[in-house]
């Protein structure tokens, strides 16, 4: 307890008391159906145990989570204080994977039996004892797990009208406990976020309910199935036929879950190796993968696909790891066999990464997002709607992260003078359409990097879409001001806009990602004499041919 902070150690204290509130009229009551407590407190203690039990030679995976089906099931057969004192012993029992986990233990125990009894009293205020049938608190009716008839009772003389639920009316109250039990999990859950890790109360709670509601009304049905079983003529043994597949659809869902971290950290070690090796782009994969599912997210793709998105921008550079380092880290100009080398890491990356078969739509995209569409990119010269729509979408999403990071060879450019640049590239080296979607994605939501590199990386802030429009419009056709730093953005854009000042007059202005190897590609250029220039010009120079939409 010492090594929380005060605040949760007071609420990790009064979630205890309140617990011991919950469970105290089943403890001390005369008319406590013990038998069925027991049953039920072994049957959630073995599914939270058997996690941490071999079984078949292998562990559980860790993302198995607590089995609730039980305890909902005792909200709806048991009082709500017995409903509270079944989910002890599993809520101590669970898996902890952190420390202090004795007091991890005995907060999710007390968190378990308050949203247990909080579920119960909702049961019963909707009529669910009621609508399940007769016998569901004691009396008449099913003859109970122990053998006998009382709190949970099996058929009687009464025969199977007894026990017979009042279907779908039974449905409303086990849904609505469900849903209470959940609530009152995550709200939990969430103000303990906030005291033990002084998080934020807008950020405790994000994403808690979201994630858990549905699980929480599937376990909620399964639940309902056992209770109503269970009351049946055929008692225990029908409940644990119910219990039994929807235990394996868990631990399936586990499985799942478990194979989906594991392609997470290849993808992470990849990222890694290629930050490792080339420092000077170091976080470049994460803002690419980023941008990437923002303009899939403007173009509608669907959540799976936009997930295939991201992951091909994190993962569009991992061919550098096949060249050569000095290469990567040189500052001065490149010869045109240097350059040459350079451009076969995207052929690279599309064989490390070939067998990997999660990866589906995305390793064409690492294959192909230096190509362009008017057909002078790399590796093949694809043109249009040749090029996979995924590459489309990385090669613009990878220009603009190079064009707004600092480099070994020049500054990061304000966010207005990149989205200009790429829309002045569009329909010659950008699909026009991805090109509209980032700038409209960019507008309406502003640009976060959620990893940075150096203190250079811009943040625009949301609802600064106009300004960032006007921005874009007047940002090439006009110098910025030198020293003048636009709306939203740090003080450092003031030299970018400088350089973008001392051009010389008539000359073309900078390509998007000038300077860059991975973005400079021999060929037809939107300026002329810019191919020529680019196979020995200095990175970062103005003569620097058009971007080939990769870093």
């Amino acid at each position: 307890m010492r090594v929380l902070p005060p605040l949760a150690r007071a609420y990790v204290v009064c979630a205890v008391l309140a617990a011991c509130a919950c469970v105290a009229p089943a403890v001390t009551g005369s008319a406590t159906p013990w038998p069925s407590i027991g049953l039920l407190s072994v049957l959630y203690l073995g599914c939270e145990l058997v996690k941490v039990c071999p079984l078949m030679g292998r562990r559980v995976p860790e993302g198995l989570g607590s089995f609730f089906p039980v305890v909902l099931a005792a909200v709806f057969l048991l009082p709500p204080a017995a409903a509270a004192l079944v989910a002890l012993p599993g809520g101590l029992a669970g898996t902890v994977t952190a420390r202090p986990a004795g007091v991890r233990r005995v907060w999710h125990g007390a968190q378990q039996s308050i949203a247990a009894w909080t579920a119960g009293q909702v049961y019963g205020l909707l009529g669910g004892p009621g609508a399940l049938g007769a016998g569901s608190f004691g009396g008449t009716g099913p003859r109970g797990p122990d053998g006998t008839a009382g709190a949970v009772g099996a058929a009687g003389a009464a025969g199977p009208a007894a026990w017979v639920a009042d279907f779908p009316y039974v449905m409303l109250p086990a849904a609505a406990a469900a849903v209470v039990f959940c609530l009152v999990l995550t709200t939990l859950d969430g103000c303990i976020l906030a005291a033990a890790e002084r998080r934020p109360a807008t950020t405790a709670w994000r994403g808690l309910l979201t994630r858990s509601l549905a699980p929480h009304c599937v376990h909620g049905l399964a639940g309902l199935m056992m209770a109503v079983m269970w009351r049946s003529p055929y008692g225990l043994p029908a409940a644990l036929l119910v219990m039994l597949p929807m235990y394996i659809s868990c631990w399936v869902f586990a499985q799942y879950h478990r194979e989906r971290a594991a392609h997470q950290a290849t993808i992470r070690a990849l990222v890694q190796a290629v930050d490792i090796k080339d420092r000077y782009t170091r976080g470049h994969s994460e803002r690419v993968g980023q941008a990437s599912a923002m303009i899939a997210r403007e173009l509608g793709m669907g959540e799976e696909r936009l997930e295939v998105v991201r992951i091909a921008g994190i993962l569009h550079d991992v061919g550098k790891l096949g060249v050569p380092t000095r290469l990567l880290r040189k500052d001065g100009p490149l010869t045109p066999e240097e350059r040459r080398i350079i451009e076969l890491h995207p052929e690279y990356g599309h064989e490390m990464v070939r067998g990997i078969g999660f990866l589906g739509e995305a390793r064409a995209a690492i294959l192909h997002h230096h190509e362009r569409v008017d057909g002078s990119g790399y590796p093949y010269g694809l043109t249009g709607e040749q090029i996979p729509v995924l590459a489309r979408v990385v090669a613009v999403a990878d220009a603009f992260d190079a064009m707004t990071s600092t480099r070994s060879y020049s500054r990061a450019r304000p966010v207005p003078v990149a989205l200009a640049e790429l829309e002045r590239c569009a329909g010659a080296q950008f699909d026009p359409d991805m090109v509209r979607a980032l700038v409209e994605s960019i507008g309406r939501q502003g640009w976060h990097p959620k990893v940075t590199s150096d203190d250079d990386l811009q943040v625009i802030p949301a609802g600064a879409g106009e300004a960032t429009a006007a921005g874009a419009q007047g940002a090439v056709r006009e110098p910025v001001p030198a020293g003048a730093a636009l709306t939203g953005l740090p003080a450092q854009a003031a030299p970018a806009a400088a350089a973008l000042q001392a051009r010389p007059a008539g000359s073309p202005p900078p390509a998007a990602g000038f300077g860059d190897p991975c973005h400079c590609v021999p060929g037809p250029a939107a300026e002329p004499g810019a191919a020529a220039q680019g196979a020995t010009g200095t990175p970062g120079s103005p003569s620097a041919p058009a971007a080939g939409a990769g870093a």
